[in-house]
């Protein structure tokens, strides 16, 4: 009986001294709001991409401040894809936080019911207080991981088209960067001369690639590719687009143009035989680099230009974040989200080479110090007028483009001289026979 009193006494001893020491700020941390999570595990799917490279030894930051173990796998966007469709097929996925492609997979997986609405999360200030500022994302961002007023990710990383061009040639050629469509024609045509090597401008023009490429164009003219769950593509405006396309690219671009998307393209302009090219401003690096650009040090941004229908360029959120509708741990998975795009964390990743989507970073000193002269100013821009979208938004994409990229390039081979009206047609069938099959024609 003593030697069991004097055991009881010890251990209440140190159980005294343990809560003592935890009082006075000891090793044992103050519980916070967010560890209210402590001991749940977060999986998460992600791709191989710059912005996860950037994070992912920044997470057990986040496990130390919550509590919240994350599991994170990595995989290449064909495997992921792939992992994601079968997982979440079988209705018994233990995925938690998932990367996803906004218009690859929005339409389908919405379809599917297989995000989680994330409005419940935004719309809650005990979930998410306002310090995290949503607000603070880009319009054109938002509207990209957003369908019939249902925000299904979080966008991260986002692209625009731009205008990238010589600076050297346009001096001595006494011209200023093209401010529209018109003035984009007319610098093509005076500063091409394939006598020399030297072509006005290139642009995608393969198949498939080049519908994203020819969308800013597209929507320059005011056309679209479509309206109420419609193919629109026979407006009179999207048919002045795609004769325009065509006709700059077979007067002015470079042989071959057809059989280019954008690695043949910036090969093109880093070798400096090219005196424009519009495409994705997440190929900048390619440009800059000297050991494999000879302009490295004569390159030039601008907006891309307006055209007949205004100034609205794409401009797309290739990746967000997203929470499973099978998840087990929403709530969880919802504090990791909202670290992982935090500004913070998303000003970290931009420093190592994403461009990303809070207009809060295109502000600040340590990132544009980074930064292309024109870029931070153009990406400020982009987020008021932008299109959230490159290609047609529906299900069946891929097919829709292809039919669409035939178009294109049976425009540039003919100079726009082909019976577009006619032609365009066949293609509006046939995008309108995908939406009927998948469901969507005429939905909103």
């Amino acid at each position: 009986m003593n030697n069991f009193i004097k055991r009881s006494l010890a251990l209440a001893g140190v159980v005294v001294m343990t809560v003592a020491m935890t009082g006075c700020g000891g090793s044992t941390p103050k519980a916070t709001e967010g560890q209210k999570f402590s001991g749940q595990t977060v999986r998460f799917v992600a791709s191989n991409h710059t912005y996860t490279d950037a994070i992912k030894p920044l997470i057990p930051e986040f496990e130390k401040q919550t509590g919240i173990k994350v599991n994170m796998e990595s995989y290449f966007e064909d495997q992921l894809t792939q992992k994601l469709t079968v997982e979440l097929t079988s209705g018994a996925s233990t995925i938690d936080v998932f990367m996803t492609r906004p218009l690859q997979e929005g339409r389908l997986f919405s379809k599917n019911n297989w995000y989680e609405s994330l409005n419940p999360y935004l719309g809650d200030a005990k979930k998410t207080s306002a310090d995290w500022k949503w607000n603070d994302f880009q319009k054109s961002a938002v509207a990209a991981t957003t369908l019939k007023d249902n925000t299904y990710a979080v966008p991260i990383v986002t692209e625009w088209q731009t205008l990238f061009y010589r600076k050297d040639l346009f001096e001595q050629a006494g011209l200023q960067p093209p401010k529209t469509l018109e003035e984009l024609e007319a610098a093509a045509k005076k500063l091409h001369n394939p006598a020399e090597g030297m072509y006005g401008i290139v642009s995608r023009g393969q198949r498939g690639a080049a519908v994203t490429q020819f969308s800013s164009y597209l929507y320059a003219y005011g056309g679209d590719f479509l309206k109420d769950g419609k193919c629109v593509l026979d407006s009179p405006e999207a048919i002045k687009a795609i004769q325009y396309y065509g006709r700059i690219l077979n007067n002015y671009g470079p042989p071959g143009v057809t059989n280019m998307s954008w690695p043949q393209a910036q090969a093109l302009m880093a070798s400096g035989k090219v005196a424009m090219w519009t495409d994705a401003s997440t190929l900048l690096p390619g440009l800059l680099d000297p050991q494999k650009s000879k302009v490295a040090d004569k390159i030039g941004l601008a907006m891309f230009p307006a055209g007949p229908g205004g100034q609205h360029p794409y401009m797309v959120v290739p990746w967000a974040v997203s929470i499973s509708a099978q998840s087990k741990n929403k709530d969880a998975a919802w504090e990791f989200v909202k670290w992982l795009s935090s500004e913070d964390i998303m000003k970290k990743a931009q420093l190592a080479g994403n461009t990303t989507t809070r207009n809060a970073i295109w502000n600040d000193p340590a990132v544009l110090a980074k930064l292309h002269p024109g870029m931070a100013e153009i990406a400020k821009q982009m987020g008021a007028i932008a299109i959230p979208y490159d290609r047609p938004v529906m299900t069946a994409v891929v097919e829709a483009r292809d039919s669409i990229g035939d178009l294109l390039v049976k425009s540039i081979e003919t100079g726009g001289t082909a019976d577009i009206a006619g032609m365009v047609k066949g293609v509006v069938v046939k995008v309108n026979e995908l939406l009927t099959k998948s469901g969507e024609f005429g939905q909103p």
